[in-house]
């Protein structure tokens, strides 16, 4: 669960961010109902995966440079024992050869 908790965060904060309505960095902490030392991690994590991120002082809001998406897909499936066959570096690899895992997908719209 929590990594479930972690990835509705990321798209929370990504929609905040992508209206330019997220206040300054107390505010945006409280938005997301979690620390600000927590906030701050979040935002390194959309620095690695290159998103565009900026902050500005006149409007108090973090804001994309330029467009950006970013895609949160979540699957949760229940499996019985007899469908797993192996699990591997947090991949489970299923008797139909399908793996099961969590993505996010990022892409710069420019």
């Amino acid at each position: 669960m929590k990594t479930l908790k972690q990835l509705e965060r990321l798209r929370k904060a990504h929609l905040l961010i992508n209206s330019s309505n997220t206040g300054n960095p107390t505010e945006f902490a409280a938005k997301l109902k979690i620390s600000k030392r927590l906030l701050h991690s979040l935002l390194e994590y959309l620095k690695e995966i290159d998103a565009p991120l900026l902050y500005c002082r006149k409007s108090n809001s973090y804001y994309y440079e330029y467009a950006f998406d970013l895609l949160v897909n979540i699957s949760v499936q229940v499996l019985v024992k007899e469908e797993l066959k192996t699990v591997y570096a947090g991949r489970t690899i299923l008797n139909n050869n399908l793996y099961s895992a969590r993505f996010v997908h990022c892409t710069n719209l420019h």
